[in-house]
């Protein structure tokens, strides 16, 4: 099968939405049996085993993000290597990124289980919650350098344009979770443990149904060669080293929110276990919008269309900002079911009612952030998603939660959270329009350079007269339309 760049023409707003759709399936499949699992641990009737998900969660969280900077890495490349039409090297790059994408996980992961007692620790677990997430993670967390390949390997299906295997491969893992869960944590009386070994044995399942398609179906991996890896290697590493940054820098952020909640006891901390569960489930189209969005840009940067690209944009923000507004009015109205579902009482409850009622609406901002973080890593600026989201973990997280505690206690940790996301999410957006309106700036001035008749009032590849001279040099009806469709 040849794979062929499809973004760079048609609708971008229809790409964006088609996209999405098909990504949040996969998604949400995943975030909803993550979510069963904090329900099921929360049947259990112990608040310590609830708390260790949470803490474990945390933790799992730093893990998964690198594999998501590496994926990063083979949305990036890949995407605009098909968009320049170089299929060879796109081939070429993926298997090489799924290497080091092993690599660099294996790294992570083995520095986490060496300093697990101290990291569990620093997150504010103690007794029998501490000694719980140890079991969990002692089960699962070494299987991170097969998630981190098998997500790379999702990363490439879209950035070939297929939504919808990369879709089943996450659904399908969704599927193998939810109907293991109950089985081996109240079945076979695993308890906490049950529900480690059921993830272990999705993430299998989403690594083989990546992976088979973007081999078989696509024809989109080499096999890895050694010289090639190191060829390829300084260009993988000058997105995914920033890409990973990037991401563990929203962990680390979330790892100080927890520290700060645990202060104030394990039941806050209990109902901020489930706040995590929740919050991907209401907000994972955006979450998927962000990672359908990365190829669109991608190819169209590849093949110089910057005009799309700033459209790409646009529409992104505007389906942010929509989505995110309609799931917060529901979620203010289905508060009190939440809480009952979930059997919260006293602190536990009273920590997800605030969520729901004042938190939950600043998500535009966090969803204006990956947005922006996607458009970066896409455009060669990956540098800029670093400095935002560090900026974000650090002085937009650390003042604010340390002052909203001190002022409103547990729930003021969480309001100061939410501050910072406001106003890293404003930076991320000025910065983001300004970079591609430079961009944009930079081809109108190499267009009136190499010959100033040929400049694009919209800055499109093609003019009015680009289509007489294509018509000229072919009849063939279908590149007319498609010049005539470019402007």
């Amino acid at each position: 099968m040849t794979t062929q760049a499809k973004f760079v023409q048609g609708s971008t707003m229809r790409h964006i939405l088609v996209m999405t759709g098909s990504g949040s399936i996969g998604l949400m499949a995943l975030f909803i049996v993550d979510l069963l699992d904090m329900l099921f641990i929360s049947m259990l009737g112990q608040v310590e085993l609830a708390a260790a998900v949470g803490f474990a969660g945390t933790l799992l969280f730093f893990a998964t993000s690198v594999s998501i900077g590496t994926s990063i890495a083979m949305g990036a490349l890949v995407s605009k290597a098909i968009g320049s039409d170089e299929v060879k090297h796109a081939r070429d790059l993926s298997a090489s990124i799924m290497v080091v994408a092993f690599i660099i996980s294996t790294f992570f992961t083995a520095l986490m289980m060496i300093y697990m007692p101290e990291l569990l620790a620093s997150v504010g677990a103690k007794g029998v919650a501490a000694e719980r997430a140890a079991a969990y993670l002692n089960i699962l967390l070494p299987s991170t350098p097969l998630l981190a390949v098998g997500m790379a390997a999702g990363a490439g299906l879209r950035a070939a344009g297929d939504a919808k295997r990369s879709m089943w491969a996450t659904l399908i893992g969704g599927i193998v979770n939810a109907i293991l869960d109950p089985l081996f944590i109240f079945g076979f009386g695993w308890n906490v443990e049950g529900a480690a070994w059921a993830s272990l044995i999705a993430r299998i399942a989403v690594l083989v149904t990546s992976l088979y398609p973007l081999v078989k179906k696509h024809n989109l991996v080499a096999v890895p060669n050694f010289a090639v890896i190191i060829t390829n290697l300084r260009d993988i590493l000058k997105i995914a080293v920033p890409a990973v940054v990037t991401n563990t820098a929203t962990p680390i952020g979330n790892a100080i929110v927890t520290a700060g909640i645990a202060q104030f006891g394990e039941d806050y901390v209990a109902g901020f276990s489930v706040i995590g569960r929740l919050t991907p489930v209401c907000f994972g189209v955006i979450f998927a919008l962000s990672g359908a969005v990365g190829p669109i840009i991608g190819q169209n940067f590849g093949a110089n269309r910057l005009d799309r690209v700033e459209e790409t944009l646009k529409d992104s923000l505007i389906v942010t900002t929509i989505y995110t507004i309609a799931v917060c009015v529901i979620l203010y109205f289905l508060q009190e079911y939440v809480v009952s579902i979930f059997s919260l009482t006293g602190d536990a409850a009273t920590i997800v009612l605030a969520f729901c009622t004042y938190v939950a609406i600043t998500f535009v901002f966090n969803g204006t952030l990956f947005v922006a973080n996607t458009s970066f890593n896409n455009l060669g600026k990956p540098l800029y998603s670093t400095a935002l989201n560090m900026g974000k973990a650090t002085v937009g997280t650390l003042p604010f939660v340390h002052f909203g505690a001190l002022w409103f206690g547990a729930l003021g940790v969480l309001y100061g959270q939410a501050v910072g996301n406001i106003v890293f999410g404003l930076i991320a957006l000025v910065v983001a329009r300004k970079h591609i309106k430079d961009l944009v700036h930079g081809s109108e001035v190499e267009l009136d350079e190499e010959d100033p008749s040929m400049t694009c009032v919209n800055t499109q590849p093609f003019c009015s007269h680009d289509a007489v001279m294509i018509e000229e040099v072919s009849k063939g009806e279908q590149l007319v339309e498609t010049a005539k469709a470019s402007n």
